[in-house]
């Protein structure tokens, strides 16, 4: 454990939650990481934290929304929310060419997206709680996936598995399920808001809220 999150869990178990807890997204590219993110905003602040592309990568920095405060009858949980980049294992520039972008703006995409990588892991270091938001129609065990959880697991970090997309024919819980049995699973299509209420309901319990 790192001496900043070891200072920071004694600070909150001295003092309560008071201070907020920062929460972070992960996830592999286009799993709805950043949709996600829009619904907690817009169930309650209003307002959207960032903008959607079906082009992977489309999050190339950390994001963070402060102080976002969600209820749960007559409790409140008080976070800010970190959006982190698409976590990937390789990046290379003619995917995203093939995605329909000029070669000199794939190559540039490349780059920011590597680097979105890269700052996505360090914040490990920084985030209390994870969300990793995996798309439901895709298969769960895949290199990226599994370097996600074991990052996680390493650092002792509390998890909760988010299947996004769950309003499509192909998706499926249970194959999520079964790769991580280790974790608690909820299932929502953040970009229709179903299953909103057992999503914040489950995060209100992995925070002890």
């Amino acid at each position: 454990m790192g001496i900043t999150r070891f200072f920071n869990k004694v600070f909150r178990s001295l003092f309560g939650k008071r201070g907020s807890v920062k929460l972070g997204l992960y996830g592999p590219p286009n799993s709805g990481k950043t949709t996600l993110a829009n619904r907690i905003c817009v169930d309650w602040l209003g307002e959207e934290m960032g903008s959607v592309s079906p082009i992977p990568h489309e999050t190339r920095e950390v994001h963070i929304k402060e102080q976002i405060c969600i209820k749960n009858g007559d409790k409140e949980l008080l976070f800010n929310l970190v959006d982190t980049p698409g976590i990937a294992t390789k990046i290379d520039y003619e995917d995203f060419m093939r995605a329909g972008l000029a070669e000199s703006k794939a190559k540039r995409r490349a780059k920011e997206a590597t680097k979105g990588v890269i700052d996505s892991i360090k914040w490990l270091d920084e985030v209390d709680t994870v969300l990793v938001v995996l798309d439901a129609t895709q298969d769960p065990y895949s290199q990226v996936n599994v370097t996600i959880i074991g990052n996680l697991a390493a650092r002792d970090i509390p998890v909760l598995l988010v299947a996004n997309k769950v309003d499509l024919k192909k998706a499926s819980m249970k194959r999520i399920k079964s790769a991580f049995p280790q974790y608690e699973v909820v299932g929502v299509s953040a970009k229709y808001g179903k299953h909103t209420d057992a999503f914040y309901s489950a995060l209100f319990k992995l925070t002890g809220g």
